[in-house]
């Protein structure tokens, strides 16, 4: 979506030529309105009332108006409340948003339970707000005097916006208040729960009741899940596959020249079988490695998902993910070494940062191949039960052993969802089990001299560079992106979403490895 705030004539060839990089984030259609100060445009992945939910929504008498992004998920139960105040035009779910704001002005968000960015106009005023967590993108700047807001940093720079901002997760934003906080991750429990038995079960049914909510489409609209055959997104794969009769599964990886396949293919097979689903995979070469990733580079993505958004597009439109689990439940391996008192504190810190780190890798990733990805384990009631969770439940010794997400683990136990040797399945990263995690290393010692390598780094130091990979994939980034400007705009830190989610560093981090 775009929105051009102007003080100056409009100017709706910009917001076109915007409209024009964002096809790939909505392909199915297209609208623009324009007000005296405004203009709002939109493309729609058409998801939930296919046929009538055109954006922008405009309200009867032309006062007020729409466009969004995501899904919400309670928009049923808010559409019946206010069935008798406002006269509906559409099934959309976006249009409750709309309805919502006439009954409560721009604290209507705290009502919405979803993943969303919006921008809405109140006849010459306007309101933007993004979802609690920041599932969905939003960014703003300015051009002049003209202020711009878009879904990608690649639409702000066709308007000539020198310095984006990324509009933070959780909050609105009127010409009026300006920024307003309405959420934030929930403090970590002083008095934290302690019956396991209780823990399990709240864990159970609210995670469940998170999954299903997030299979929200319209009827003629796939829905899959990705099953890599790791805790995480197996179980989410399986308590869809209870919803819907031959869920669509996905899952990439290698084989070697004697065949021998990555972890992750035996995993999710084993997974699929036990849970009925459809499944797909996709064996990749290391060719076909190296010629992905320019591209993946070019987009700030890692290759698996690159390949696994490919795959699943080909069959579904819709398809959910584990991104937040090791965040809410110490999923990650330097976690192990954290001392029990500060582990909790951790884990909101990291929960409090995916929207600029695993989110933005999750969406762009996704609306590049038009796919909507959904993730239950970010539900608000996920995150404020896990915060209620003591420390040592997440992270428990046995036999000698320290075992990740215990607790989610456990709860599940004896369900009948997914096999012990799944649901207890040993944390591996996402490249480790695709069989890739040496393939950049190798390619970089093979194009990056020593040399070149000390260059870059004293040539480029507010970028980081500490290893020929690093080097590798910023030398491909400046193709794309040579302006030192563009650099410091997005804050990136080369090596991290490249070099795959190197966990024992992202613990050092401050949180904020990409600012947009």
């Amino acid at each position: 979506m775009v929105l051009q705030v102007v003080w100056v004539p409009r100017d709706e060839t910009t917001v076109n030529l915007m409209l024009d990089a964002l096809v790939h984030r909505g392909p199915n259609d297209r609208g623009l309105h324009s007000r005296e100060k405004m203009i709002f445009g939109h493309t729609r992945l058409s998801i939930v009332d296919v046929a009538h939910g055109h954006q922008p929504i405009v309200n009867v008498n032309g006062s007020k108006g729409l466009i969004a992004n995501g899904e919400i998920y309670n928009f049923r139960a808010i559409r019946e409340r206010l069935a008798d105040q406002y006269p509906f035009q559409t099934h959309s779910d976006s249009e409750v948003i709309l309805a919502l704001y006439e009954e409560r002005g721009p604290e209507c968000v705290r009502e919405l339970d979803g993943m969303f960015a919006f921008a809405l106009f109140d006849n010459d005023s306007f309101m933007l707000a993004r979802d609690p967590i920041g599932i969905k993108p939003l960014y703003y700047g300015y051009h002049g005097d003209v202020m711009y807001f878009a879904s990608e940093l690649g639409a702000m720079s066709l308007a000539g916006v020198a310095e984006p901002h990324e509009f933070p997760p959780g909050h609105y934003y009127t010409p009026e208040d300006g920024f307003v906080a309405y959420y934030t991750v929930p403090r970590v429990a002083q008095m934290p729960l302690s019956d396991i038995e209780a823990i399990c079960a709240k864990i159970k049914a609210t995670f469940i009741q998170s999954v299903k909510k997030r299979l929200l489409a319209d009827p003629t609209v796939p829905v899959g899940s990705f099953c890599s055959g790791g805790l995480d997104s197996s179980l989410v794969a399986a308590i869809a596959a209870e919803e819907i009769p031959n869920l669509h599964t996905f899952v990439v990886g290698m084989r070697d020249d004697e065949g021998n396949e990555s972890d992750d293919f035996k995993a999710a097979r084993i997974a699929a079988r036990h849970i009925g689903s459809t499944h797909h995979e996709l064996a990749f070469s290391e060719e076909d490695y190296y010629a992905a990733l320019p591209e993946v580079i070019k987009k700030l993505e890692s290759v698996p998902c690159y390949f696994t958004c490919k795959l699943a597009a080909e069959h579904v439109t819709v398809v959910l993910t584990g991104e937040g689990a090791d965040e809410l439940f110490a999923g990650y391996h330097y976690m192990k070494h954290f001392p029990l008192d500060k582990l909790n504190e951790e884990g909101r810190r990291c929960t409090q940062g995916l929207h600029n780190i695993n989110l933005q890798r999750a969406d762009r990733m996704g609306m590049y191949f038009n796919l909507e990805l959904r993730v239950p384990f970010l539900d608000k009631e996920m995150i404020a039960l896990a915060m209620e969770i003591p420390a040592h439940l997440k992270i428990k010794e046995e036999n000698g052993a320290k075992i990740e997400k215990w607790i989610f683990r456990q709860a599940f136990t004896d369900s009948g969802l997914l096999p012990d040797e799944i649901l207890w399945r040993y944390k591996v990263q996402y490249t480790q089990g695709a069989g890739c995690e040496s393939l950049g290393e190798k390619l970089a010692e093979k194009d990056i001299s020593d040399d070149e390598l000390a260059r870059l780094q004293h040539d480029h130091p507010q970028a980081a560079i500490t290893s020929k990979e690093a080097a590798l994939y910023f030398k491909i980034f400046r193709e794309f992106h040579p302006q030192d400007s563009i650099l410091k705009s997005i804050g990136i830190w080369t090596g991290f979403d490249f070099a795959e989610e190197r966990e024992e560093v992202r613990g050092t981090m401050d949180g904020t490895l990409t600012h947009a």
